[in-house]
């Protein structure tokens, strides 16, 4: 026999974990890109890159930033479920 849920299981959301780990992604977030953006204008100053280069550097520590955001997010819900079966 099968071990997975029927279709008819409900699930409902549970609120405090929703809560707890968006908040966490908010001040987690704040500093990420804070640094991405910071960073990349330090690196461009230490390099000597024009403005151009300063953006597409702060673009590719941003993209990182959004890549660590995502893990954090995704490691969060594991320890922190959204759901549960009712």
């Amino acid at each position: 026999m099968s071990v997975q849920p029927s279709p008819t299981t409900s699930r409902e959301i549970v609120w405090p974990s929703v809560v707890t780990v968006i908040s966490a992604a908010i001040l987690i977030g704040a500093e990420v890109f804070g640094a991405a953006f910071a960073g990349g204008w330090a690196l461009a100053i230490l390099f000597g890159l024009d403005d151009t280069g300063a953006h597409i550097l702060q673009a590719v520590l941003f993209a990182v930033g959004v890549f660590v955001m995502v893990a954090f997010i995704r490691a969060a819900q594991r320890v922190e479920p959204f759901t549960r079966r009712a």
